[in-house]
Parts: C-alpha cells; sequence; structure tokens
C-alpha cells in the first residue's frame, strides 16, 4: 500500500467552506478512483494535509491522470481558499491497523 500526502494551507474564515467541499466534492471523487484504499484529512490553524491510501504506484498515477481529479483541483483553485503553496508526497505504507479504526 501507497500512502499519498497533500498539504497546503487555507485562508483564515473559510475553514467550514474547505470542510465542506472535502466532504461533498473531493471525498466522493477518491472513493470513485481504482486502488483508492482510504483517507484521513487532518489540519491545524491555517495547515491541512489529507493523506490518501492508494493499492500501489499504478493507483497513484491513475488518479493523477484522472479528469475527476484534474476537475477537482480545478475546482478548488478556484474557490479561493487555499493560500501558500501545496505540496504531494507519496510513501511506502510499511505499517497499518486500519481494522482498529474501522472497529
Amino acid at each position: 500500500m501507497k500512502c499519498r500526502i497533500w498539504r497546503t494551507q487555507v485562508v483564515q474564515g473559510r475553514f467550514a467552506e474547505y470542510e465542506r467541499f472535502a466532504r461533498e466534492i473531493s471525498l466522493p471523487m477518491f472513493q470513485s478512483q481504482a486502488g483508492y484504499r482510504g483517507v484521513m484529512m487532518g489540519g491545524d490553524g491555517p495547515d491541512r494535509i489529507v493523506i490518501t491510501l492508494w493499492e500501489n504506484d499504478d493507483a497513484i498515477a491513475a488518479l493523477d491522470a484522472s479528469s475527476a481529479y484534474r476537475d477537482t483541483v480545478s475546482k478548488i483553485i478556484a474557490t479561493g481558499f487555499l493560500t501558500g503553496d501545496q505540496s504531494v508526497e507519496v510513501y511506502d505504507t510499511h505499517l497499518s491497523d486500519l481494522d482498529a479504526i474501522r472497529a
């Protein structure tokens, strides 16, 4: 399994808009992708992260090439509630206890 971490910042006072976008647009888009295994979203102050779990590198490459993903990126940029730089990191996942989370 692979994890993909997207980092961004949200404009002060627009956190509720960001959360709504995440639930209504980003989450369903991720769930529709082949090889998707889960997501966690978190934040502190303006800093936000989205950690998605993927079956393998091919699933992440398919996400990046997906028109649904590119459309979602365009939509979130157009909202104007992101600020600063965004970055993406990908790691091998060598240990997880996801069953404990689901219990």
